[in-house]
């Protein structure tokens, strides 16, 4: 257990092949000359820190199973487990505790790659912290100042 100021946790920590944590986010850029909102998957393999980032325009199961795809095949391996949080692509309805009615079309995707959703408690970001904490990096480093880009095409480039 460590203590800070914000109270006292325990560190996440992982084996290898556990484990990889998965977050959207939300960013901005300039695509052509128009201000676009831009959805934005992250995978991150838990025990390696390896991180995988993708730019969508929109956040749907398509954008979320291309996410994985591509993020499991540059990892060269699938981990026992996923976390996540109650994102709308996976999870149709939040129960009490860790109850979830799971999108029928996310376990799919899951039993195709075999690796176990977890879901976080709801507005339990630390439980995912490795992504969330990476999500924060990204911002920074890709987004501050807002990007241009003259194509769509590009942006995917650049986020690879």
């Amino acid at each position: 257990m460590q203590t800070t100021r914000r109270g006292t946790f325990v560190p996440l920590a992982f084996e290898p092949g556990e484990a990889f944590q998965f977050n959207w986010s939300e960013d901005w850029a300039i695509i052509g000359n128009e201000r676009t909102k831009l959805q934005i998957a992250h995978t991150k393999l838990s025990y390696a820190r390896a991180l995988i980032v993708r730019a969508y325009l929109l956040q749907t199961n398509e954008m979320l199973f291309d996410a994985h795809n591509h993020a499991l095949r540059v990892f060269r391996g699938i981990p026992g487990r996923g976390i996540y949080d109650n994102m709308r692509t996976a999870i149709d309805k939040v129960g009490r505790g860790k109850e979830r009615d799971v999108n029928v079309r996310f376990m799919a995707m899951a039993s195709h790659y075999v690796f176990e959703p977890e879901f976080c408690n709801p507005a339990s970001g630390w439980e995912k912290g490795q992504v969330e904490k990476n999500g924060q990096d990204e911002h920074r480093r890709f987004f501050l100042p807002i990007p241009r880009f003259p194509c769509k095409p590009t942006v995917k480039a650049v986020l690879r």
